[in-house]
């Protein structure tokens, strides 16, 4: 009986290992990248993987170990980790798809052509659009309710700028909202006015809210579909993570819900947005993540100032291009630390929105202040673009333990109009890359899509040569502050899941970690730094499951 017992367990030992080589497949012939935990970068030719989390990574012995496991042929392809973007809007991206897209218009008159044909095959409602940008125009100045009036007088129309930080209607949206010259502007937000005082069209930062109350709300079916064209949009560009800068309570509830049902398209890292009125209710709910790492809020994402394009980031001294202006603290410091205490007293991280170099210090002060009081050091806070520091203010990053959430193509789009607003001085700090990773900081990178376009290699070339996409200006602008190859990946990836809490789960191919990769067109590391921004992707991976072949 003990023999026949033990030839029993002989059988089912060896059923069962077959059975787990059987569930185990292997990717080979490939070159393969992935930063690592010790803050090294490790090489491989062959990824392995079972029940969506990486069993090792290795060389062509590897292959000897697995011989079972089902095999896929790379084609001499080169795998990265799944990218991770730090910052971006997905709603708002998958509004942007499905609505009117303004970028990269060269002159009110293009806007025009576009509102048209959009008008004419969406008959009905409020005309809504977003990216337009003023400094592309020949004159660079902002327009007016009456440019728009030429194109749609009869139906309300709410174009919003590039950044987010304004928006230009025409005049029925004006008539609609009630807006005229006695209109006050709210705190926080200004009303672009004419000579004689009348509103212009132009509403910046809080301001925006005077009209936007009055646009039928999105409803569910709408956001359902913002979500999921968003998501096919992410992936196509090698995006496994995303990191959603403020949700409202809607978004928060549809989230959950596809993340039970398991139909997240993507990973999400989603801040809570501290102006929605059911914060407190989000917050008292607790942290949120999943078992599959699909879903997690455990953030709150606070607004201290505007955008630069706008004027609305506040500075410490005067606009070069608008004396006598400061732009807009959205908050003021002790409603901001009254926000870090609400958040960090039911455990969640905050997140801040600081632009100007006076709204970085002004939150470095509020996060200070609220560290000595009720603590929350620990809880990886962010300050999300941190574009324009003091130079004095850049060491506090580290000393706070407050990662720099940055988008790289907002320094190479930028450029010219920084410029032109700020001077030499103001610019010491601007985009300080490097600066921030000798000090020990992390950088988390992103894009801030839609604001800027999602491609997270765009993001990479702008990182790695801190020039614009047709090359310009040679040898980058402030090139001190560019980022090797390596370290640009890492912002993209490891780095970028440590400020979620995730460096365990997520940003590298390590032994244990879920099995999201890219497949790429060609290779990272050795192509020339001018396609860099051309690199495409061929195959998107979420924990071992295929999620995007390109066509």
């Amino acid at each position: 009986m003990k023999i026949k017992h033990l030839v029993s367990f002989v059988i089912f030992t060896l059923m069962s290992v077959v059975q787990v080589q059987a569930k185990t497949t292997l990717i080979h012939n490939i070159k393969g990248y992935t930063p690592t935990n010790n803050q090294g970068l490790k090489t491989f030719s062959v990824l392995v993987f079972r029940e969506g989390k990486v069993v090792k990574i290795g060389n062509d012995e590897t292959l000897k170990q697995f011989p079972q496991a089902i095999r896929i042929d790379g084609k001499g392809k080169a795998l990265l980790p799944g990218l991770i973007d730090a910052h971006g809007h997905v709603i708002g991206l998958g509004n942007n798809l499905l609505r009117l897209d303004l970028r990269g218009s060269r002159s009110i008159d293009e806007v025009g052509s576009k509102l048209k044909d959009y008008a004419q095959k969406n008959p009905t409602g409020w005309l809504v659009g977003r990216g337009w940008d003023q400094t592309l125009w020949p004159d660079g100045k902002f327009p007016n309710a009456k440019h728009l009036d030429k194109f749609i007088s009869d139906r309300p129309v709410v174009l919003t700028r590039v950044d987010g930080h304004a928006i230009w209607v025409n005049t029925q949206a004006m008539q609609l909202a009630k807006i005229n010259a006695q209109t006050t502007s709210p705190s926080g937000g200004e009303i672009l006015r004419s000579y004689n005082g009348v509103p212009t069209g132009v509403f910046i930062d809080k301001a925006e809210s005077l009209i936007n109350k009055y646009i039928p709300e999105t409803n569910r079916a709408q956001k359902e579909r913002a979500l999921k064209s968003a998501g096919e949009h992410l992936l196509s560009l090698g995006i496994t993570s995303t990191h959603d800068a403020g949700i409202d309570h809607d978004t928060w509830q549809l989230y959950q819900q596809h993340a039970k049902r398991q139909m997240l398209p993507l990973r999400i890292y989603a801040m809570l947005g501290a102006n929605d009125d059911k914060l407190e209710a989000m917050l008292e709910h607790g942290i949120i993540k999943d078992t599959q790492d699909f879903l997690s809020i455990r953030s709150v994402k606070i607004y201290a100032d505007g955008a630069l394009g706008s004027r609305g980031a506040a500075l410490l001294e005067d606009y070069h291009d608008r004396k006598g202006h400061q732009g807009l603290m959205l908050e003021t410091q002790p409603h901001l630390e009254s926000l870090l205490v609400l958040s960090f007293k039911h455990g969640f991280s905050a997140h801040t929105h600081a632009i100007g170099d006076k709204a970085n210090r002004i939150v470095l002060d509020a996060y200070e202040n609220t560290f000595k009081t009720v603590g929350g050091k620990l809880l990886r806070n962010r300050i999300e673009h941190a574009q324009i520091i003091h130079p004095e203010d850049i060491p506090r990053f580290k000393s706070l333990a407050i990662i720099p959430s940055m988008q790289p193509v907002h320094a190479t789009s930028d450029m010219t109009m920084a410029q032109q607003r700020l001077d030499d001085t103001q610019l010491q700090g601007a985009y300080a890359w490097q600066a921030f990773l000798k000090q020990g900081s992390k950088l988390a990178f992103g894009s801030d899509y839609p604001v800027e376009l999602a491609n997270p290699f765009h993001g990479l070339y702008a990182a790695t040569t801190r020039m614009s996409r047709d090359e310009k200006p040679k040898g980058g602008w402030r090139s001190a502050e560019k980022l090797d190859r390596t370290q640009a990946l890492r912002a993209f990836t490891l780095d970028a899941a440590y400020s979620e809490f995730r460096e365990y789960k997520t940003g590298s191919l390590e032994q244990g970690k879920w099995a999201d990769f890219i497949l790429i067109d060609r290779d990272y590391f050795t192509v020339p730094h001018t396609e860099l921004d051309d690199i495409k992707v061929e195959q998107t991976w979420i924990a071992g499951d295929l999620k995007y072949q390109k066509p």
